[in-house]
Formats: C-alpha cells, sequence, structure tokens
C-alpha cells in the first residue's frame, strides 16, 4: 500500500507539473530585463548608434530571423523565460504594448551601462538609468490595469522576478577605452568595482521602491578572454597579461557584487537577491571545455567586434563559444541560463538559483 501511494503521489505530481507546462502557465507570472548586449532583443533597433544587430548573419538559426539580437539564435533571456515556463518571449520595451506588458518587458539596450556616459562613442544606447525611467512608465500601465489599485499592482510586481545583467561595457566600453573616457585615470580597479557596485545599488534599490521583490543578478563573464579583447591584446609577450588585467579587473567588480546581493539581502525588507556566477559557470563547465574560444564564428568588423553585415558564419556553431567578438553564442547562453535556473554547482549562484527564486 505504502509502494502504492507512492508511485500515485509522483505520478500525480508528473501529471500536474506537465499540466503546467502544456497549459503554458510560467512559475512566475511576469519576468523583466535589464541589462546590455547579453540581453537585448530589439530595443536598439531604432536607435542611432553601432550597437544594432538587426541584420544578417545574427539571427541566422533564430525562427524569427535577424529582430537585434546579438546571436545566432536566443540569447540568454529567452532561454530562461522558457525554463520559467513562458510561451512566448519577453517582449521588448520598444515593442511592448497592451496587455503583453503583463507577462513582462525586457529593457536591455546594446551598449547599455551602469553609468550614463558608458558607450557613448557607439550613439545611442539606453543606460541603466534610462531603464529605470523606462520601467516606471510599464509600472504605471499596469497600475491602469489592475484597476488603479496600487495594493494589486504591488502584489502582483512583488511575484514576478527580475534579472539584472548589466556592467560588461562600464569595462570594455568605458574603463578599458582610455581614448575616449578618464575613469581608467581617475579610478584603480578596485576603486572602479566599489563606484559601478555602489551605483548599481542604488539603481536596485529603486527597482525595489517600483516594486520588485525577487532579483537574479548575473555577474560578468571573463570579458578579457572574449575574442574582440584577445585580439586587441596581441600576440605578444604581453598579450597574457593584458587579458589577465581585464579579467582580474572583472572579478573584482564580480566580488563586489556578491557582497552586495548579501547586503541587500539584509537591508531590504521581504525582498530576496541572488547572484549569478557567469564567470565560475564557464569555467567550470567540461561540455565546454573543447569549444573553440578564441575567435568568432562569425567574421568581425574591424572596429566593434561585430558581426559583418549578410556575412557567412562558420557553419559548425554549436562548437564556438562566440557568435562574434564579444557575443556568445546560443551553447553558451544556454549554459549561463541552465545553471542560473538549476545549479550544478553550489558555486553557480549564491545563495540558491533561479529555480528556488521562482518558488518564493
Amino acid at each position: 500500500m505504502l509502494w502504492m501511494l507512492l508511485v500515485f503521489l509522483l505520478l500525480s505530481s508528473m501529471q500536474q507539473h506537465y499540466s503546467c507546462n502544456a497549459l503554458g502557465n510560467p512559475q512566475v507570472p511576469c519576468l523583466f530585463v535589464f541589462g546590455d548586449s547579453l540581453s537585448d532583443n530589439g530595443n536598439n533597433n531604432n536607435l542611432f548608434t553601432l550597437a544594432k544587430t538587426n541584420y544578417p548573419p545574427y539571427g541566422i538559426d533564430f525562427p524569427m530571423g535577424p529582430t537585434g539580437r546579438f546571436t545566432n539564435g536566443r540569447n540568454v533571456i529567452d532561454i530562461l523565460a522558457q525554463l520559467l515556463g513562458f510561451d512566448d518571449y519577453i517582449p521588448p520595451f520598444a515593442n511592448a504594448k497592451g496587455e503583453e506588458i503583463l507577462k513582462g518587458v525586457n529593457y536591455a539596450s546594446g551598449g547599455g551601462g551602469i553609468r550614463s556616459e558608458t558607450a557613448q562613442e557607439q550613439g545611442d544606447r539606453i543606460s541603466m538609468d534610462q531603464q529605470l525611467e523606462n520601467h516606471q512608465i510599464t509600472v504605471l500601465e499596469m497600475n491602469q490595469m489592475l484597476g488603479n489599485h496600487n495594493k494589486s499592482a504591488a502584489e502582483y510586481l512583488s511575484k514576478c522576478i527580475y534579472v539584472v545583467a548589466i556592467g560588461s561595457n562600464d569595462y570594455v566600453n568605458n574603463y578599458f577605452l582610455p581614448q575616449f573616457f578618464l575613469t581608467s585615470r581617475i579610478y584603480t580597479p578596485q576603486q572602479y568595482a566599489v563606484v559601478l557596485n555602489h551605483q548599481l545599488s542604488q539603481q536596485l534599490t529603486t527597482l525595489y521602491k517600483y516594486g520588485a521583490r525577487k532579483f537574479a543578478v548575473y555577474g560578468l563573464g571573463a570579458l578579457g578572454s572574449t575574442p574582440y579583447e584577445r585580439s586587441s591584446c596581441g600576440s605578444g609577450a604581453n598579450a597574457s597579461a593584458c587579458v589577465d588585467n581585464i579579467n582580474n579587473a572583472v572579478e573584482l567588480f564580480n566580488d563586489g557584487l556578491k557582497t552586495l546581493v548579501a547586503q541587500l539581502n539584509k537591508n531590504l525588507i521581504n525582498a530576496t537577491f541572488i547572484f549569478i556566477n557567469s564567470t565560475g559557470i564557464a569555467s567550470s563547465s567540461s561540455s565546454i571545455a573543447s569549444m573553440v574560444a578564441d575567435v568568432p564564428c562569425c567574421k568581425v568588423m574591424s572596429v566593434g567586434g561585430l558581426c559583418v553585415p549578410f556575412g557567412k558564419p562558420c557553419s559548425n556553431r554549436s562548437q564556438y563559444l562566440f557568435w562574434d567578438g564579444f557575443h556568445p553564442t546560443e551553447i553558451l547562453y544556454e549554459l549561463y541560463a541552465g545553471r542560473g535556473y538549476k545549479a550544478e554547482s553550489p558555486s553557480d549562484a549564491y545563495p540558491f538559483d533561479i529555480t528556488h527564486l521562482a518558488l518564493l
């Protein structure tokens, strides 16, 4: 009888899980996204900027072709949304309208940074501060849709997940571009990491004031190991030190970000923040150890590292970690999203993964 009861409970659980996915009921009511080109899904398409990718070969493996995603297929947010049970991709703020905003909005912008001046050499972009302003517009619209009852809107937003993945451009398109920016002359790497995390703390607190309670904050990847930065560092005797210099600076930021997550969990009532260890996930994964990591899949432009328009990319895309000079292929995004959603190692996420965040 006990055995039969266990089988019954197992089958019931499986049926419930299947029914939930079959009906398209997501694990959280909505997903909001803030970040840069690693998450952008079309917000830059109509901006006057070099940071746009709404042309082939981008999107070669995406059902809708080139959409403004900076990769060959799905990006990390697309995959996370699917893992969370959403039927459709989260719409970019530029196109989001009507009741679809109740499922969430993606505000991420290629070139966007924690600092407002970041990537200004590329033209228009939507900084984190501007993304927060755009989110405020969304919240006002949601209040109207939910009957102008602030309490119900607040309750609704408190159940949503807010993914924040930003800071890469504050390094590659600010600190390590001394010909355009002064930050590397003003701050040591340690000081700059502190300054960035302090500003990001204020921005996350602003989101909290707007009603956010569940935060998944992605750390930065090893930016010095991207094909564009490797190429910029050259192949001489100092190349390795150049790559390490960038990666060490990023590590300082990530260490501070993990500490910030712990502080915000302590200081903001009823809020939960988690840190996703992007660098650790990539460096500890045996599944990508033999893949091509030092050159991109597509032929890139000499300035900016994006794919040459209408160029022919590599055919074996599942064997490449990087699509262009900076951005991962879908295969690497699957790793970042998959292990952020369900950690395979205690170091993947702190204090726990997105699966547990969704259950809160």
